[in-house]
């Protein structure tokens, strides 16, 4: 049960001590500057506030003011603001639903000073409830005033981009860019003044890539409909999008490999839309540029993406992706060597891919230094890129596999707690790799003590 020292007083901005809620409430202490709310004729909150639903208003403020919520307001048991806090007769208060839970489970204690109650009557606290509210209702309203102001400056920057050209639109551009990424609710606003089909204009074969990264970044931020992605996918467009991802800095590479993937999530999406050399390139070139981890990832989840579509993986074979992933292999963080290995297992299902495997001398070791390494997918499509090699040329690759300690491996396979597919598989393959050696020789291949054996 978490334990919490609730203070008998808290400071002020000033330096100085609040001991007493009443005097709180009056001086309007803990309501921020101004003095709190309006009060009503009982001196206490006034109409607006009393219209608002504390527990809402808390949730809703869950993450802009969790770090500012004074001490006094949070339950000691489940750390959490008290929407109906109660004291006990020893004068700790607590959520009443929270102290009621602990009496039901026997105990007959104060939780935070481990008393025994003489009286387990709970007293509601509504002085404290008071500036709970006070406290809550302030910000919450200030909150939406700031959303709507906030929403009001969106919409006047997608009327200003129907009117403003060169350096102007540009900066008109970036400070949309900030106000949807900081403000979530923003996104339905531009979407209603017409800003998606508005920025979606602004992307054509003679736009600036000044004024296409920032387009990007916007509608890489926004929910599209279906129509919009249709149109997002002309020619002309998708052409802009990859010249940017070959030229543009890091972050808007990053923002068009998820524009990319974003189309590609839509029904209608076309695989011929991806099938662009230059696309690919840049893909790679971004996956191989280890400066950068984050635009290693959205290359490969890009690349991983297009290689769902079958008519695309031979092109991707032709641009070199084989080797140059597996060389990369061994450096790639958990989070990027599952996706990679995906894409090699899903360009091993064409002749030209799983000949570039078998053809690469990395391969085979860099496949079984993954088996049972990091997660069971990687397991997974390592042991399906190495049975699909050692069976192209059983001859030459099992041995490979085995000298590069492939046995072992597949062994610690078959004993683990993987799926039966993967164990099955695992079992063939190692009976695959043994027809080339005699019995004793690739047990110590196996690397078994006397006692498994």
């Amino acid at each position: 049960m978490p334990q919490y020292q609730q203070q008998a007083s808290w400071r002020l901005e000033g330096g100085g001590q609040i001991i007493d809620l009443e005097t709180a409430i009056k001086d309007g202490i803990l309501g921020g500057g101004g003095g709190g709310l309006p009060a009503g004729k009982d001196g206490t909150l006034g109409a607006t506030a009393e219209k608002l639903d504390l527990k809402k208003m808390i949730e809703e403020l869950d993450s802009a003011a969790a770090e500012d919520v004074p001490s006094v307001f949070i339950c000691p048991i489940s750390l959490e603001p008290m929407v109906d806090p109660v004291t006990l007769c020893t004068g700790q208060t607590y959520e009443r639903a929270n102290i009621l839970k602990w009496f039901s489970l026997g105990h007959l204690t104060c939780p935070t000073t481990m008393q025994e109650l003489w009286d387990d009557a709970v007293t509601p606290n509504r002085t404290l409830h008071q500036l709970i509210n006070a406290w809550f209702s302030q910000r919450y309203l200030l909150l939406k005033k700031r959303s709507e102001d906030v929403q009001g400056r969106a919409a006047e920057l997608v009327q200003s981009l129907k009117k403003v050209k060169g350096q102007a639109r540009v900066q008109a551009l970036k400070d949309l860019q900030k106000i949807v990424v900081g403000h979530p609710s923003v996104k339905k606003t531009v979407a209603d003044s017409g800003g998606v089909s508005l920025l979606s204009s602004l992307l054509g074969p003679f736009t600036s890539h000044a004024v296409g990264s920032e387009v990007i970044a916007i509608l890489v931020n926004l929910c599209l409909d279906s129509d919009a992605k249709t149109s997002l996918m002309q020619p002309a467009r998708i052409s802009l999008v990859v010249d940017m991802l070959n030229e543009g800095t890091i972050d808007t590479k990053i923002n068009c490999t998820r524009f990319i993937e974003m189309l590609m999530e839509e029904k209608s999406f076309r695989w011929e839309v991806v099938s662009s050399l230059s696309l690919l390139v840049a893909l790679l070139r971004l996956v191989k540029d280890k400066r950068h981890p984050n635009g290693m990832a959205a290359g490969l989840s890009l690349l991983k993406a297009i290689c769902s579509h079958e008519q695309v993986r031979s092109l991707i074979v032709s641009v070199g992706a084989v080797p140059q992933l597996v060389e990369l292999l061994p450096s790639l963080s958990p989070e990027c060597s599952e996706p990679a290995l995906h894409i090699l297992d899903d360009l091993s299902t064409t002749p030209e891919g799983l000949s570039a495997l078998k053809d690469c001398p990395q391969s085979i070791p860099n496949a079984v230094r993954l088996l049972m390494r990091v997660s069971e997918a990687c397991t997974q499509y390592a042991l399906s890129i190495l049975w699909a090699v050692c069976k192209l040329a059983p001859d030459e690759c099992a041995s490979l596999a085995v000298e590069a300690g492939l046995a072992a491996k597949l062994l610690l396979v078959i004993q683990s707690g993987c799926s039966p597919e993967l164990k099955q598989r695992a079992a063939e393959l190692l009976k695959l790799c043994s027809l080339n050696y005699t019995t004793t020789l690739f047990i110590s291949k196996c690397k078994l003590t006397r006692t498994i054996q």
